[in-house]
C-alpha cells in the first residue's frame, strides 16, 4: 500500500469558534471540504518508510513549535476505495 506524507500549516481558530463547535457537536475543521494549506508532500511505498519520513519531517522547527503538522495518509488501491475528493488518487 502506498502512503502520502503531508506537512501542512495549522489554521488558527478563535476560542469562540472552538466553544461553538464543541457545544454543537460539530467539527471545527473539515479536511474534506477545506484542507489545510500544504507545505510539503512526499510519497512512500510502505508503512515503515512513511513513518520514517514522517519522523524526519517532524523535526522541522515549525512542526516542533506547533505551527505545522505532519499527516500520514494511506492511498488505497482503486479497487478497494476511492480517496476523498480533492486528494490524490481521485
Amino acid at each position: 500500500m502506498r502512503f502520502l506524507i503531508v506537512r501542512t500549516d495549522i489554521r488558527a481558530a478563535a476560542d469562540a469558534d472552538i466553544t461553538a463547535a464543541w457545544a454543537g457537536g460539530q467539527r471545527l475543521r473539515d479536511e474534506t471540504a477545506r484542507p489545510e494549506p500544504r507545505r510539503q508532500v512526499v510519497h512512500a511505498d510502505d508503512r515503515d518508510a512513511a513513518l520514517l519520513l514522517a519522523r524526519a519531517i517532524a523535526t522541522v522547527g515549525s512542526v516542533r513549535s506547533g505551527k505545522q503538522r505532519v499527516k500520514v495518509l494511506p492511498l488505497d488501491d482503486a479497487h478497494h476505495q476511492r480517496a476523498a475528493p480533492g486528494w490524490p488518487g481521485t
